[in-house]
């Protein structure tokens, strides 16, 4: 059996579609824990984020063959997670808003739409991490994208740790307020 462990994401992304399980069983071992702690923290819920998490895996399972990355295998899935998560809020939201029977209509697959509204977002979020300032762009990319600590920033870019977090935040602000508009529609 072929050892994954040194292949980069990207390709094992697309392995999956030729090689199938190993591949993916080695994407599945970099990834679970961390989307499922940040699905944890959004959802409040140990069960609810297992669910997320294992859809997200069947999603990616299901897509392997026809997705095309242009960021990061890992932004791709926390971004998948995050529009997951907030899916299932919102539709727990409803839930509890909702008390007579859905009609037909009403339960009509939306998965087109939902895919679209994910492009908007993920267009909408690269356009605001772009107009950041060179260091807080770099530094934001390599904290969300990279999925490093702020120890490993302050490492690599020879720069304090305090000075990182306030970058992080100066960023995380400066998108809160560029993707508001987004969020409003």
């Amino acid at each position: 059996m072929k050892s994954y462990c040194t292949y980069d994401d990207g390709t094992l992304v697309r392995l999956i579609a030729s090689d199938g399980e190993a591949a993916f069983a080695e994407l599945y071992d970099r990834y679970w824990i961390r989307l499922l702690s940040r699905a944890k923290v959004l959802l409040n819920s140990s069960v609810e984020a297992e669910e997320v998490v294992q859809d997200v895996f069947v999603t990616l399972w299901k897509k392997a063959a026809t997705i095309k990355f242009e960021k990061t295998v890992a932004s791709y899935l926390s971004a998948m997670l995050q529009y997951a998560c907030f899916k299932r809020l919102a539709e727990a939201k409803r839930s509890h808003e909702i008390t007579t029977d859905l009609s037909p209509m009403e339960t009509a697959d939306d998965s087109t739409r939902e895919y679209l509204q994910f492009e908007a977002l993920q267009k909408e979020l690269e356009a605001a991490v772009s107009e950041l300032p060179e260091q807080c762009q770099l530094i934001f990319r390599l904290s969300r994208e990279e999925g490093l600590s702020d120890q490993q920033i302050a490492d690599e870019l020879d720069l304090s740790v305090n000075t990182v977090r306030t970058q992080k935040h100066r960023a995380l602000k400066k998108l809160k307020t560029s993707l508001n508009s987004f969020f409003l529609l």
